[in-house]
Order: C-alpha cells, then sequence, then structure tokens
C-alpha cells in the first residue's frame, strides 16, 4: 500500500468525508487512480458526520470535525458539533484509532483545513456559540495533539481554502453575512 499517496486522489462520497447523501450521513471512502483512471474503494470513515473537512499530509488522510446527526434508529437526538479526528495511515491503508489527545480542542463544522509543515490547520467554522469561530487550531500528528494558534481577526463559517506550500489563505465566507476577507496563515514551526 505504500504507492497510495502518488497514486491516488482520495475522494469521499460526498465530499468532504463523512457528508450525506439526501439526509443521511455516508462513510464511504474512495481513490482515484491517476495513471489507471479508475476508482477503488478503502475502509469506510469510522463515524458518520455532515460538513466535516480533511486533509492530507505525507503519511496520512485526516477526517476532521462535523456535525454528527442521529441515525434512522433516533429521530428524536439532535445534531450535535463532535471534535473528531480519525486519521488513515496511507503505507498501511488502515484509520488509526484515535485517542483522547488527538480530539480537535473546539467541536467544529463547516470549517477549513489543511497542513502546513507536516502540521494539520484548522480554522473558523460553526460550533457551540452563536456565532462562527474565530478560533485556529494546529495538530502536530507526532505528539498527537491539538494546540490553539493565533485566531483569524475575521470569524467565519464556509470559507474557500487555498494552499500553498507555505500559506493557507481562507477566502471569503460568512461572518454576520457574506464576507470578503481574505486572510493568510503561515507556520514557522514544522513537525
Amino acid at each position: 500500500m505504500s504507492n497510495i499517496k502518488r497514486k491516488y486522489v482520495f475522494i469521499s462520497l460526498p465530499p468532504p468525508p463523512g457528508g450525506r447523501q439526501g439526509k443521511m450521513p455516508v462513510t464511504a471512502l474512495e481513490a482515484f487512480d491517476l495513471e489507471m483512471k479508475s476508482w477503488t474503494r478503502f475502509p469506510c470513515i469510522p463515524s458518520r458526520r455532515a460538513f466535516s473537512c480533511c486533509a492530507t499530509n505525507e503519511r496520512s488522510l485526516f477526517s476532521l470535525g462535523g456535525l454528527q446527526q442521529p441515525g434512522p434508529h433516533n429521530f428524536y437526538s439532535r445534531p450535535h458539533f463532535v471534535s473528531t479526528t480519525e486519521e488513515f495511515d496511507l503505507d498501511q491503508g488502515v484509520w488509526i484509532k484515535p485517542s483522547r489527545t488527538s480530539r480537535m480542542r473546539e467541536k467544529r463544522a463547516d470549517f477549513v483545513a489543511g497542513c502546513l509543515g507536516g502540521r494539520v490547520i484548522v480554522a473558523g467554522g460553526l460550533g457551540n456559540e452563536p456565532s462562527p469561530l474565530g478560533s485556529v487550531e494546529s495538530y502536530n500528528p507526532v505528539k498527537r495533539r491539538w494546540e490553539y494558534v493565533a485566531p483569524m481577526p475575521t470569524a467565519r463559517c464556509s470559507s474557500a481554502l487555498l494552499q500553498t506550500a507555505s500559506i493557507l489563505f481562507v477566502i471569503g465566507g460568512v461572518a454576520q453575512g457574506p464576507s470578503n476577507a481574505v486572510e493568510a496563515l503561515c507556520l514557522q514551526e514544522t513537525v
């Protein structure tokens, strides 16, 4: 399985990981083989969540946060935000059992995620607050621990992410209304 990271483009059904098909959450994870021009199924994402995000570094695919919805057997439960971090090892082709310290510090959904210097970065989104989040967290996969970094100047959700080798750009989104803010995050420390 060591050729996974070079050969495949990972997609979940529907993107991002978790997601929904109709009103039901799904956990499918599929990869598109760029050389063979075909799809391959991989082990399903361990938990069903909507409005989650994913990020990839050289070793892993991370399925992050989201809104966990009740299953068809529990109609009276309310959806709730989660701080879930699930890691798929690209070399072994398996999901790694999460630890307590691997959970994000804040429960969030509808945020942006990327990787800088081997670290996973999450920014903004919706949580248990009455307004969008401005917080930014950094996950060190070696220590398997999240840390806060400087918050975004403009708290918002539903943003777009543009990533370069050393900068994450958080573009637009919704604050109190539509936002035209563009902010950049650069980390100097690497894993």
